[in-house]
């Protein structure tokens, strides 16, 4: 077991809660049982003073006499730990044998009649003693007379019945705290069972005995199990998603590679150049294939740790379009770049580029002589839209599936607008196609949280460039 594991850190936490409890718990008991100690003494010294105040008299000549003293044979033994004394405000002094010569000092605090003080004092030797004290008054020669009774008990007593207490219940706590120190790995065992059921579910899972973990957990462990089964349902989708892409890039390199093939043959039998140029042609498009998969294949991880990407689009537009200018298509149209100057979106600059070059250049092959570029005031919304025939409304959902195409002129080989779906699924964004008020294909891409409304659309005039 290393230091990083979970059943070490739980025992471990345990333990050091087990030994803080019992710590307390020690401390706190053995003040309960000093306490309890304190009050059996205060009620015994309670009983001595009641024996020595049915002993108590004055004679005819004033003076005072004890008729009975006190049972316990410790008031006879010299420095025995137990001390009764009488005084009168006369100064008489009775004192028990135990004293031998020491009188104790009492404070000088005022005794109503009946009460019983209790205070620490000290005693012969240099004892501590707790005293209990009265006062009580008898009438001589027709005067009062105010007669003190003091009983005391050397407090060693308690200090002595405490630590012997304290020993035995430290042994008593010490087997204890093994028992609950054996508990408590018992119990860590016994709620890490299911961890040990989820490891073993993912082994079955790597075998291929079986697609899920098992539901049938604690409820406190079942949201991870939950979220394993919704990470293993998207890692299906995600292999799925991955071999539609890999058929894509086969069927798109299906038909330059036999182009190359014929043209590579004419070449060797004909020796003409323009044949080059097609083979140059053909790499190109099959050049482009790869360049889109591969995009599609990274856009993936770069969209999950990108969160704080922010590409401005204006100066982007601007750099596709001049591209797209020196391809035939782009030359015969104008490009309207009406994106607002501030506008930037939270796509990666090459994600955001690969989304917008592909609209751009579909506006450019369909339009008939404009594609506008603009740019929603509210949303970082962005809208593609041409003046071309456009796609009917039973056709629009067709064209985003992968190897679509609704013309037949070539080129694009279906996988643009799909592409474009891709990499705005994996940021979390939309792709919506609709008629533009212009005759052609309108193409709106926007956050699926957001909204669009035609408020928030910057408008110009109602024809086209």
């Amino acid at each position: 077991m290393n230091r990083h594991s979970l059943r070490l850190r739980l025992v471990a936490g345990g333990i050091v809660a087990i030994l803080i409890a019992l710590a307390i718990a020690g401390g706190a008991l053995v003040v309960v049982f000093e306490r309890h100690v304190s009050r059996t003494l205060a009620q015994d010294l309670d009983v001595h003073l009641k024996q020595l105040l049915a002993g108590i008299d004055i004679d005819p000549q004033g003076k005072l006499v004890l008729t009975q003293i006190p049972v316990d044979p410790r008031f006879a033994d010299p420095l025995s730990g137990l001390y009764w004394q009488v005084s009168d405000d006369r100064g008489q002094l009775q004192r028990s044998r135990s004293l031998w010569d020491f009188a104790m000092e009492l404070p000088a605090d005022r005794l109503g009649p009946g009460e019983t003080h209790q205070h620490e004092a000290s005693g012969p030797g240099g004892q501590r003693v707790l005293v209990a004290e009265r006062a009580v008054t008898f009438s001589a020669g027709g005067r009062p007379v105010i007669v003190r009774l003091a009983v005391a008990e050397d407090l060693a007593r308690v200090s002595e019945a405490s630590s012997a207490f304290a020993k035995d219940l430290s042994i008593a706590l010490v087997l204890l705290g093994c028992v609950l120190a054996l508990a408590t790995w018992v119990q860590v065992g016994v709620g890490l069972r299911p961890l040990v059921g989820l490891r073993r579910g993912v082994a079955e899972i790597r075998a291929r005995r079986t697609r899920y973990l098992p539901s049938s957990v604690p409820s406190e462990v079942r949201p991870l199990v939950e979220e394993v089964n919704a990470l293993i349902d998207a890692q299906e989708r995600e292999i799925e998603r991955s071999r539609g892409r890999a058929a894509d890039l086969a069927h798109g390199l299906k038909t330059p590679l036999m182009a190359l093939a014929a043209d590579a043959s004419r070449l060797r039998e004909r020796g003409e150049r323009d044949i080059a140029r097609d083979i140059e042609s053909v790499g190109e498009a099959m050049g482009r294939h790869v360049d889109r998969e591969l995009a599609r294949a990274r856009v993936r991880g770069r969209a999950r740790g990108s969160a704080a990407a922010s590409t401005p689009v204006k100066p982007l537009v601007g750099s596709i379009v001049a591209t797209l200018s020196r391809t035939p298509d782009g030359a015969r149209v104008r490009f309207e770049n009406l994106a607002r100057d501030d506008l930037s979106v939270p796509l990666d600059r090459t994600d955001l580029a690969e989304v917008l070059g592909n609209l751009i250049e579909n506006g450019a092959r369909h339009a008939a002589g404009c594609v506008r570029i603009t740019s929603g005031d509210n949303w970082p919304s962005l809208v593609v839209e041409d003046d071309g025939e456009g796609i009917e409304p039973p056709h629009l959902s067709c064209v985003l599936e992968r190897g679509a195409r609704l013309d037949e002129r070539g080129g694009a080989a279906g996988l643009g607008l799909a592409i474009v779906q891709d990499v705005l699924d994996a940021y979390g964004w939309g792709l919506e196609l609709s008629r533009s008020e212009f005759g052609g294909l309108k193409a709106t891409i926007a956050p699926r949280s957001g909204s669009l409304s035609p408020q928030n659309e910057l408008r110009t005039s109602n024809n086209l460039c």
